[in-house]
């Protein structure tokens, strides 16, 4: 893999209280293109980071490979599902209940254990009705369900799936290993809902989302696997994050980009016009700016024409309200990112070749 080197000040994220930058969050990122080249760079990009929920739709190519999904004949919603990280709204848990019915297999089954509804008018309801969550509200419920769709496919046990050793996780791992280009990932560390998580380099997890952007380097049924994946996404924003969040926001604004949040201050994104791969990390781990710092970013790749930065305005640029519904302030990307320089115009036609 070839790195540009095009390391320069790292953008910034602007918190402001009245009109007073309070708080500023650095932001390392990479732009890569299928064919291995980094075009565009900020910070210590080749420092591992953990990508967390940013790569789900690239954990659940083997669910397509492998035929799983047609086997248990998988909608375009579940396959957006199995790359969620969502609110638990009454469509995420209808649809992961539905599924597991599919698959002979009951909430009991999902090791990702439970926590409350993150929209809050899902929370309030569950509570108000005098019930608990379950891991079906699990934000990861699909991703999970996947696993063991993966699971039953592939003939081995379902207990125990969320196991590094497990052959789902095994397999998962080859394929993070192939779509990264890391000869050898590290030791794993656990995510939030109980999977392994490996450090990867900003750099490779451009390249991996680049090629999952524009497979045509990669083998038949893994080319099928990313286009249908890519489709499902696109088609059903709505079930990969839900109601007022940023990944569903983007995706219904940009029908051509896939977007996907990760945890401590990650995001990742897929252009399959231009095949291109983004990934980026707010440094010191802050959620409030990496939605900001995308849209910063793609707005200078000239990806948001001006009818969708209308329309992401409120993500774009977020005001700040105190608990007494008042706005107090604005999250705003600093003067660097409107400086940023292309290294060389992303060509559809080399990288897809």
């Amino acid at each position: 893999m070839q790195t540009n080197d095009i390391i320069g000040d790292r953008p910034r994220i602007h918190i402001h209280r009245g009109n007073v930058v309070e708080s500023r969050h650095r932001v390392s990122f990479a732009v890569a293109g299928s064919d291995g080249q980094v075009l565009l760079a900020r910070g210590k990009t080749n420092r591992p980071v953990f990508p967390r929920s940013a790569v789900k739709m690239l954990q659940a190519i083997s669910l397509v490979e492998t035929g799983a999904a047609d086997h248990f004949h998988l909608t375009a919603q579940e396959l957006s599902l199995a790359c969620a990280s969502h609110n638990g709204e009454p469509r995420h848990v209808d649809a992961v209940t539905t599924w597991l019915e599919k698959l002979g297999l009951s909430p009991m089954d999902l090791e990702c254990g439970a926590h409350l509804p993150s929209h809050a008018p899902s929370m309030e309801n569950l509570l108000s009705a005098g019930d608990t969550p379950s891991a079906l509200h699990n934000n990861c419920s699909g991703k999970h369900a996947g696993m063991l769709t993966l699971a039953k496919h592939l003939g081995v046990a379902t207990k125990g799936y969320s196991r590094p050793d497990h052959p789902v996780q095994e397999l998962i791992a080859d394929t993070l290993k192939a779509m990264s280009g890391i000869a050898e990932l590290p030791a794993p560390a656990i995510d939030g809902c109980g999977i392994p998580t490996f450090a990867i380099p900003l750099d490779n997890l451009a390249l991996a989302m680049a090629r999952f952007a524009a497979p045509a380097r990669l083998p038949t049924k893994r080319q099928k696997a990313c286009h249908r994946i890519a489709e499902a996404m696109r088609q059903h924003p709505e079930m990969v994050a839900g109601l007022e969040r940023p990944c569903t926001l983007i995706m219904q604004a940009l029908p051509g980009v896939v977007a996907k949040t990760g945890a401590e201050g990650v995001y990742t994104a897929a252009w399959p016009d231009r095949a291109l791969g983004i990934a980026l990390k707010v440094e010191d781990g802050a959620t409030r700016a990496s939605s900001v710092a995308l849209l910063a970013l793609l707005d200078r790749l000239g990806a948001i024409d001006d009818g969708a930065r209308r329309h992401l305005q409120a993500v774009a640029t977020p005001t700040l309200k105190n608990h007494a519904g008042t706005t107090v302030g604005h999250i705003t990307p600093d003067a660097t990112w409107s400086a940023i320089e292309i290294s060389r115009a992303p060509d559809p036609k080399t990288d897809l070749s």
